[in-house]
């Protein structure tokens, strides 16, 4: 069975519907809390593991906390690998980070649903295939990844945020929406950082937005599920 290392910082921001797509589709979730276990929490290689996910986290993606720094090197090990590399959010900013590129943070938080429209070469890529080209994501971010990695493509973009999600090298991923939340999940999510959005004022946005927003979340899970790990190294596990 592959086995998919997660880094997660804190009970609330686990994998969601990522998860479950991906243990639907017989992957196994090697969870490290980087919130009860600090850097030790985050493995010194990729040994017995086929690919890496990093979710998203309070912290500054620009810190140099001592998680942040081995997390940094693991993406390096893994995409250098061309392992599958995941990120959401935080784990977004810090493969870009990782590998050349530019995070810095918003003038303002970006808090709710909002547009992410595909770019060109996303509205053709594999992985965001049945997606779309315009939809409602929700975010939740005070910083953002304002230039991509050298060789990366951007795939996504938005009003606030220019690099919604890109790909670099062959398997490595980055989402700054939070595709893996479920309507729970997120209204949780906000009640929990307890600032920026109202709970009534989230309510209508879920009413209005959370259709569309689940199906094409949905998609972009199977897709990563069905494409990220290839199939000859699926039948040498």
């Amino acid at each position: 069975m592959a086995t998919f290392i997660v880094l997660q910082d804190g009970q609330h921001l686990g994998p969601g519907r990522l998860g479950l797509t991906l243990r639907d589709h017989g992957f196994r979730l090697d969870q490290r809390r980087i919130d009860l276990q600090g850097e030790h929490a985050i493995p010194m290689d990729m040994d017995g593991a086929q690919g890496l996910i990093i979710l998203g986290s309070p912290a500054e993606p620009t810190a140099d906390l001592p998680w942040i720094t081995r997390t940094l090197n693991l993406i390096r090990l893994a995409h250098e690998a061309e392992m599958p590399v995941i990120g959401l959010c935080m784990g977004h900013q810090l493969i870009a980070r990782a590998l050349g590129g530019t995070v810095e943070k918003l003038p303002a938080t970006s808090l709710g649903f909002e547009p992410v429209e595909l770019t060109v070469a996303g509205q053709t890529e594999t992985l965001l295939a049945g997606i779309p080209w315009k939809v409602p994501m929700f975010q939740s971010h005070d910083f953002h990844v304002s230039k991509a990695p050298p060789g990366a493509t951007v795939l996504a973009r938005s009003a606030t945020t220019p690099v919604e999600c890109f790909k670099v090298g062959i398997r490595t991923f980055g989402c700054q929406y939070h595709y893996e939340f479920d309507r729970p999940g997120i209204t949780r999510h906000v009640a929990t950082l307890g600032r920026g959005l109202s709970l009534d004022i989230l309510e209508a946005q879920l009413d209005a937005h959370y259709s569309m927003f689940a199906r094409a979340s949905d998609r972009l899970c199977v897709n990563l599920a069905s494409f990220a790990v290839p199939f000859d190294r699926l039948l040498a596990v």
